[in-house]
C-alpha cells in the first residue's frame, strides 16, 4: 500500500497553478529552465483540468461546478486564448477541449459559460477571431469560435461588433487552410441564427454588402466561389426576404452577376447563375433592372441557350428554361 499517495489537487489549486505558470512562459531567455518548467506546469494543469471535465468514468458535478466558478472568477478563459500561442501542441488541443466543454455545460436551461461571456467578457469572442492572424493557432481558436457561434447571444456579439469586419481580411490574407476555416465561421455567423441575422442585414445593409462584395470579387478562386454560393444562400433564404428585395433592385449587383456568368471557371458561372436567376424571376422588377435585361435580351437568350448544356441536373435545366421564357417575354 502506498501511504504517501498525494492528495488530488482541487479545482481552485489547478486554476491558480495554471494562472501562475502562464507569465513564466516569457521568463528568461528562450529554452531556459524557467520556461521549460513553466511549460510543463501549464501542460500538467491543463491535463488535470481536462480530467475533471471529462472524467475517467462519470465526471463529478460538484468538482466541475467548482472548476467553472474558478475559471469565471479569475477570467481564465480570456487568459487561455490570449496565451495559447505560447503553449505546446498538445496543450493547445487541451485548451480547445476545456473551452468547448465549458461552453456546452448546461444547468437546467442555463448555459453558465455563455452567460459569463455575455456579461462584460465579450473580449473572449474577439480574441478567438483575432487568432486567425497567427497561423500556428488559427485552427485551435477557430474551433473555439465555431463552438461559440452555436449560441445566438455570442454570435450576436460578434456580428454587431467592429471586429466582424475583420473576416474578409483573415479570409484574403491567410494560408489556404486558415482561410477556409475563417470562411466557414463567417458562414456560420451568417446562416445559423436566421431571424437575428436578417434583422442585422436589414439595419446594416450598405456596410455589410460593401464588405462582402470584396470577397465576391476576390482574385482567389476558392474565396470567390464560396462567397457567391453563400450570397445565393442568403438571398434565397425566406428570412432574408427584405434583404433580397433590396439586393435585386440594384443595377450594379445585376451587372456584377452578368459578368460572373462569363467567368472562365464553369463553377463560378454556375454559382453566379443561382444569384442571377433571382433578378430575372422577380415578378416586380424595378424599371432600371428591366431596362438592363431588355437591352441585353438577345445576347442573354443566345448565352443561356448554350449555357452548361452538358450538366445533367433536372432542376438546373428547368430553372434555365424558366429564365429563357422570362427574358423572351420582356
Amino acid at each position: 500500500m502506498n501511504f504517501f499517495k498525494t492528495k488530488p489537487r482541487t479545482p481552485p489549486d489547478l486554476v491558480r497553478g495554471l494562472r501562475d505558470a502562464i507569465p513564466k512562459l516569457e521568463s528568461g531567455p528562450p529554452g531556459s529552465e524557467t520556461r521549460r518548467k513553466a511549460n510543463e506546469e501549464v501542460s500538467k494543469n491543463l491535463q488535470q483540468i481536462k480530467g475533471i471535465l471529462y472524467g475517467d468514468g462519470d465526471p463529478l458535478p460538484e468538482l466541475i461546478a467548482q472548476l467553472a466558478q474558478e475559471t469565471y472568477s479569475t477570467d481564465l478563459l480570456l487568459l487561455l486564448v490570449q496565451n495559447i500561442a505560447r503553449f505546446d501542441f498538445e496543450a493547445r488541443k487541451d485548451v480547445v477541449q476545456i473551452f468547448n466543454n465549458l461552453l456546452r455545460r448546461q444547468i437546467g436551461s442555463r448555459l453558465p459559460t455563455v452567460e459569463y461571456i455575455c456579461a462584460k467578457h465579450e473580449d473572449v469572442v474577439f480574441a478567438t477571431l483575432a487568432g486567425y492572424a497567427n497561423e500556428e493557432i488559427a485552427l485551435n481558436t477557430g474551433m473555439v469560435l465555431k463552438e461559440m457561434l452555436r449560441h445566438e447571444q455570442l454570435a450576436k456579439i460578434l456580428l454587431y461588433s467592429e471586429q466582424f469586419y475583420m473576416f474578409p481580411h483573415h479570409i484574403e490574407t491567410t494560408t489556404f487552410g486558415v482561410s477556409c476555416d475563417a470562411f466557414a465561421n463567417l458562414k456560420e455567423t451568417l446562416t445559423r441564427h436566421k431571424p437575428m441575422v436578417a434583422e442585422y442585414l436589414d439595419k446594416n445593409y450598405d456596410r455589410f454588402f460593401a464588405s462582402f462584395t470584396t470577397l465576391i470579387l476576390s482574385t482567389n478562386y476558392v474565396t470567390k466561389r464560396q462567397s457567391l454560393k453563400l450570397l445565393g444562400e442568403i438571398l434565397l433564404d425566406r428570412a432574408n426576404f427584405n434583404v433580397m428585395t433590396r439586393y435585386i433592385a440594384n443595377e450594379g449587383n445585376l451587372k456584377m452577376m452578368m459578368n460572373m456568368l462569363r467567368d472562365k471557371s464553369k463553377n463560378i458561372q454556375f454559382e453566379a447563375f443561382h444569384v442571377f436567376k433571382v433578378f430575372v424571376a422577380n415578378p416586380k422588377k424595378p424599371p432600371q433592372i428591366e431596362a438592363i435585361l431588355r437591352r441585353n435580351r438577345e445576347k442573354l437568350l443566345v448565352f443561356l441557350q448554350g449555357f452548361h448544356n452538358d450538366k445533367e441536373d433536372e432542376q438546373f435545366s428547368d430553372e434555365k428554361q424558366f429564365l429563357i421564357v422570362q427574358i423572351q417575354n420582356l
